[in-house]
C-alpha cells in the first residue's frame, strides 16, 4: 500500500523551530523527487521546497533561508526544517512525491500552527 505519512508539525511559538518529516511506504523512494507544499483555508497549496532525487533543492521564495529539505533515502524519508517560524506560516503542511509529469502522491498533511 502506497502511503506518504507527514508527522512533526503542532503549535510552536513565533520565532521557533520545527522538523516535519514524511515518511514513505510503498514506493522506491530514490527515484522519486519529494516536496513539501502548504495550504491555508481559501487559498492554493504552494511550493515550500523540493528535494530532487539527486540531491538538488528548491525553495519558494518566502522560505529561503529559514526552511531546509533534505531526504534520507535509507530510512525513505524526507524532512523539512523550518526555523524563524511566523504566524503566517500556520497552514496544513503536504508531503509529496513526484515520478515525472504523470505520477503524484500525497500524504494527509500535518497542522503548522505559529502563536503565542
Amino acid at each position: 500500500q502506497v502511503q506518504l505519512v507527514e508527522s512533526g508539525g503542532g503549535l510552536i511559538q513565533p520565532g521557533g523551530s520545527l522538523r516535519l518529516s514524511c515518511g514513505a511506504s510503498g514506493i522506491i523512494f530514490g527515484i522519486f523527487s519529494m516536496g513539501w507544499y502548504r495550504q491555508v483555508p481559501g487559498k492554493q497549496r504552494e511550493l515550500v521546497a523540493i528535494i530532487t532525487t539527486t540531491g538538488s533543492t528548491k525553495y519558494g521564495d518566502s522560505f529561503k533561508g529559514r526552511f531546509t529539505i533534505s531526504r534520507d533515502n535509507a530510512q525513505d524519508t524526507v524532512y523539512l526544517q523550518m526555523n524563524s517560524l511566523k504566524p503566517e506560516d500556520t497552514a496544513v503542511y503536504y508531503c509529496n512525491a513526484q515520478r515525472g509529469t504523470d505520477l503524484s502522491l500525497w500524504g494527509q498533511g500535518t497542522q503548522v500552527t505559529v502563536s503565542s
